[in-house]
C-alpha cells in the first residue's frame, strides 16, 4: 500500500508540474502579445484574413459543386422527359427497339412518311421515309456492341438498298464505329455514316441533317479513343 501511495503521489506531482508549465507558457505568450503587439498584430490579422479567405473559397467551391450537380440532375430528368435515352440504355435495346428509337429521332427532326421495314425480307433496309427537305431516304440500323466494327460489305449492302428503293439518301446508323475502309466507302458513295459519336450528338438534340456536315470527319481523337478503350476493352 505504501508503494502504491508513493506512485500515486509521484503521478500527482508530475501532473501538477505539467499544469504549472502550461500556465507559465500561456502567461509568457500573453506577455509577448502585449509587449510586441505593434509587431505581431499585422501578422495576426493577416493570418485571420488568410484563414477566412481559404474558408470562404472552399465554401464557394462546395456551393458551386452542389449547384452544378443539381443542374446536371435537372438536365438529365428533362432529357428523359423529352424521350432521350443515354447510349448505355441504347446499348441494352433489342434490334427492333433500336429501329424504333431511330424512327423517333427522325420524326423529332421533321422527317415525314417514316416507317420501319426491317425484317427477314427487308432488302437491306430498316427504315424508310423522307427528310425535312423532301428527299427520300433509306436507313440501315445496326445495334452492335461498342467493341464491334462495321465492315465495308455492310455499307455496300446499304448502297444496294438505295438503288432498290430508289432513295435519294442512304444513312447507316450504328451504336459502334466503322472500320477505316468502310467509312471511306460510305463517304465516297454519299452514304451518311452515323457512328456512335454522331449518334450521341443526334440523341442530344443535333438534327439529322446537321450530321451530314461532319460525315467522314473521323471517329474520335487520341484522348477519346483512350477513354473508349478504358470503358469497353
Amino acid at each position: 500500500m505504501a508503494v502504491r501511495s508513493r506512485r500515486l503521489s509521484g503521478a500527482r506531482k508530475r501532473r501538477e508540474q505539467r499544469l504549472k508549465l502550461g500556465l507559465i507558457g500561456v502567461i509568457v505568450c500573453l506577455v509577448v502579445l502585449v509587449v510586441f503587439s505593434q509587431v505581431i498584430w499585422p501578422y495576426l490579422v493577416g493570418g485571420l484574413v488568410l484563414v477566412g479567405s481559404v474558408s470562404g473559397g472552399w465554401w464557394l467551391w462546395r456551393m458551386n459543386r452542389s449547384i452544378k450537380g443539381r443542374d446536371d440532375q435537372w438536365r438529365q430528368e428533362e432529357a428523359l422527359k423529352a424521350g432521350r435515352r443515354s447510349l448505355i440504355e441504347v446499348d441494352a435495346m433489342s434490334g427492333g427497339e433500336f429501329e424504333d428509337f431511330v424512327v423517333g429521332l427522325c420524326r423529332r427532326d421533321g422527317c415525314t412518311e417514316v416507317r420501319r421495314v426491317g425484317g427477314s425480307h427487308d432488302d437491306g433496309a430498316d427504315v424508310l421515309g423522307r427528310l425535312p427537305d423532301g428527299r427520300s431516304m433509306v436507313i440501315q440500323c445496326k445495334r452492335y456492341s461498342p467493341k464491334s466494327r462495321i465492315p465495308s460489305r455492310e455499307v455496300r449492302d446499304l448502297l444496294g438498298s438505295r438503288v432498290h428503293f430508289k432513295a435519294d439518301v442512304a444513312i447507316f446508323v450504328t451504336t459502334t464505329y466503322f472500320t477505316g475502309p468502310s467509312e471511306r466507302t460510305a463517304v465516297q458513295n454519299g452514304v451518311m455514316a452515323v457512328h456512335r459519336d454522331h449518334l450521341g450528338l443526334w440523341n442530344n438534340g443535333a438534327s439529322l441533317l446537321s450530321l451530314s456536315e461532319v460525315n467522314g470527319a473521323g471517329q474520335g481523337d487520341r484522348r477519346h479513343r483512350a477513354r473508349y478503350k478504358e470503358t469497353y476493352e
